[in-house]
């Protein structure tokens, strides 16, 4: 099944590509943050959604079986992608190299249902890392061919991966590094100045990507 490149982006209706058709309970929806978390699992009732923390830190294990599905926000490595872009990718890689090429099946069915509640997406590669990328690191990817980056994606384990991420910070509106350790921000006075913009924005970019897969799941009874 032919993917369209990674380059694309698109807002037109696709015509002819099945939605995937899941019993719900062999799906599992990754959220970063018991903020994301949250929100996922209220766009999605009765769906598995788990919090894992940053970089999968409050999992025992990062294997899951059945289709998984990392959910919530990212970083634009450029300012092609500005705040609110969804990026749903067919190969996400670490810093380190290690590659995973997402399930095409679900990859189709993302595309297809962004397409249809009108939202632009891009198909370009994910960046998984340790930290939050910031500064010359966000050129350097993007000179890679990467469009966003998160901390979870390419670490998960399951049969089939999907990714569906929605950018929030960008080169032209960085957060503080210690956004990282969401509780260590008490300690970092400068990082409480981005708190209004976040309190803002974040929420929506969340929800938008929870309403992808919501409207991509046919539920079965």
């Amino acid at each position: 099944m032919r993917l369209p490149p990674f380059a694309a982006r698109c807002n037109a209706r696709s015509h002819g590509i099945a939605r995937i058709q899941l019993d719900r309970r062999a799906l599992t929806v990754i959220a970063a943050t018991s903020f994301e978390h949250r929100i996922v699992r209220k766009t999605l009732p009765g769906v598995n959604v788990i919090n894992a923390g940053i970089a999968l830190s409050t999992l025992r294990r990062h294997t899951f079986g059945g289709l998984a599905i990392a959910c919530g926000l990212a970083g634009g490595l450029s300012d092609r992608l500005s705040t609110g872009a969804v990026v749903i990718p067919e190969v996400v890689c670490d810093a380190e190299g290690h590659r995973i090429v997402c399930d095409p099946h679900a990859v189709l069915a993302l595309r297809e249902s962004a397409a249809t509640i009108g939202v632009q997406y891009s198909g370009e590669p994910l960046l998984t890392t340790r930290a939050i990328v910031r500064g010359e690191e966000r050129e350097r990817w993007a000179r890679r061919g990467f469009a966003a980056a998160d901390m979870e994606s390419a670490f998960l384990q399951a049969p089939k991966v999907a990714v569906v991420r929605v950018i929030l910070d960008t080169p032209g509106h960085e957060l503080s590094a210690a956004w990282s350790r969401p509780a260590s921000v008490i300690f970092h006075p400068r990082a409480w100045l981005e708190i209004p913009w976040l309190a803002r924005e974040a929420p929506r970019c969340v929800r938008l990507a929870a309403r992808v897969i919501r409207n991509a799941l046919v539920y079965k009874t």
